[in-house]
């Protein structure tokens, strides 16, 4: 086997970290979007104290780039704080994070979208904040905001290719591995570009569904 040529098990290698990159992908959405969720339940309530760190710190992630958050938890965390960070440990908390800020910004959105009227009707009729929240509010933000974050979701998965540079060893960082051992740049990151597209093709076309069935709900519910 010369030096350049490739093999069968590069496609085992390709799948394995297209495997990393969706595990990371599908844990820190979730995670990040119960977390934005709670900041924008947070921000619906008027929790004091809570309420201007939660927008501060919404501000923060969304303004800053992803890769300098990245760097700041995997290299910023252990020389401030002492303590162990793993490159997998870094991109789970950066990306959940990031992803938390973002769903936030879309749910406070989403939720401001909605009448006031509504909400004081609701109110009228005895329900309580929290009814309010679970039956006026939270059906009519969801339909409004499914997009949005059917987008976001795309943006994030794209993002996840920055992992690679703190080791971890994701599609990207596969492809950089096969393009340094063939020399065969154009073929490689043609491979691994695809692998991205039809990734994240995947993820709007479950996300279109999802909204189109949730909006059907919505309008069929009166909503």
């Amino acid at each position: 086997m010369r030096f350049t040529d490739f093999t069968s098990y590069d496609l085992v290698l390709l799948a394995q970290g297209l495997g990393v990159s969706l595990a990371l992908f599908l844990g820190t959405s979730l995670i990040g979007l119960v977390i934005g969720l709670i900041w924008a339940v947070i921000r619906f309530y008027k929790v004091p104290v809570l309420t201007p760190i939660v927008t501060f710190f919404s501000e923060l992630l969304k303004n800053s780039p992803v890769l300098v958050q990245l760097f700041l938890v995997f290299f910023g965390l252990p020389g401030l704080l002492h303590i162990r960070v793993t490159p997998v440990t870094a991109a789970t908390i950066t990306l959940s994070a990031n992803t938390a800020a973002f769903v936030y910004v879309i749910a406070v959105s989403a939720i401001e979208s909605i009448g006031r009227e509504q909400i004081e009707a609701a109110r009228v009729f005895g329900l309580t904040r929290w009814q309010v929240l679970r039956h006026v509010v939270a059906p009519q933000a969801a339909a409004f905001a499914i997009g949005p974050l059917v987008a976001l979701l795309v943006n994030q998965l794209q993002v996840t290719s920055l992992i690679s540079v703190i080791g971890v060893v994701d599609l990207t960082k596969i492809g950089n591995i096969l393009n340094m051992r063939t020399l065969k740049p154009f073929i490689v990151w043609t491979a691994v570009g695809l692998l991205y597209y039809t990734a994240a093709k995947l993820v709007a076309l479950l996300g279109t569904r999802f909204e189109n069935r949730l909006r059907a709900y919505s309008a069929w519910r009166g909503l």
